[in-house]
């Protein structure tokens, strides 16, 4: 399914508003959040594919495993992310988004789109409260949109937040780190750019990109030209004609987006 079918979903898209509460840290703290629970979900049900996409196999979560989920969200619901370094509260709301979101595709085994897993004639379950953090109900999108986003100004969040779809940037199978943040967003960018669904040139020259770069342009530049740009130092393979569709002036673009449920087969 492709977004183009869904245009109220893309028309939709949140804006990066800030949430002042969490707008503070601690750069002396050195409490460091523990995240194997969730690092042995991941090593044990995320899987690489000869496509180069990562599917998840939740059917194969047995009553173990799903307490084992449970047991970590409700560890980071504990947390009080104020109080952490920023690298910590990075590697943090990046792992607690990733994590209810496989939760929420385990509250709806039957459907095949996370599209489907929200309220009746809503798209998607983004703006459901599934989690209390410091006393205060904080839902998929607070996470993305006026957590990370505005906080950290970083387009390679992109990259890392995982919506359980085909079209999404792969869940990572290892867990974000303090230590490791800064590497782990640059593979992330590297690994979804050099893939088909993130860019590439049809035989009849086209582009065609996924709608990431429609939905935040901003986050990643000003204009289609500064984006073309960006490809390109990102696409040294495809730079030369990224640079002729500039030249051309308003270049045509298509943004493509697979919403089917990336679940192993």
């Amino acid at each position: 399914m492709l977004l183009g079918m869904l245009s109220p979903v893309a028309l939709a898209a949140p804006k990066s508003e800030l949430w002042p509460h969490w707008n503070q840290s601690r750069s002396d703290s050195n409490i460091e959040v523990d995240h194997q629970l969730w690092q042995s979900l991941l090593s044990r049900f995320v899987r690489e594919s000869a496509d180069g996409i990562n599917r998840v196999a939740y059917r194969e979560f047995d009553e173990a495993a799903k307490l084992e989920l449970s047991n970590y969200l409700e560890a980071m619901s504990r947390v009080a992310p104020t109080q952490l370094n920023q690298n910590e509260q990075l590697a943090y709301w990046i792992n607690l988004y990733n994590a209810q979101t496989i939760q929420v595709v385990l509250d709806h085994p039957k459907k095949k789109s996370i599209l489907s897993m929200g309220p009746f004639f809503a798209f998607g379950p983004w703006d459901e409260p599934y989690l209390t953090i410091e006393g205060r109900p904080v839902t998929l999108n607070d996470i993305e949109h006026r957590i990370l986003r505005p906080i950290w100004q970083d387009h390679r969040l992109h990259y890392v937040l995982n919506c359980a779809s085909i079209g999404c940037p792969n869940l990572n199978r290892h867990a974000y780190q303090a230590e490791l943040i800064e590497q782990q967003l640059a593979s992330a960018q590297v690994n979804f750019l050099r893939h088909s669904r993130a860019v590439t040139l049809t035989d009849g020259g086209k582009l065609q990109v996924t709608s990431l770069f429609d939905w935040y342009l901003i986050d990643f530049a000003q204009d289609i030209s500064g984006l073309l740009a960006y490809l390109a130092a990102q696409r040294p393979d495809l730079a030369a004609d990224l640079s002729a569709l500039v030249d051309e002036g308003n270049p045509k673009i298509d943004y493509v987006y697979d919403w089917d449920l990336n679940v192993v087969d």
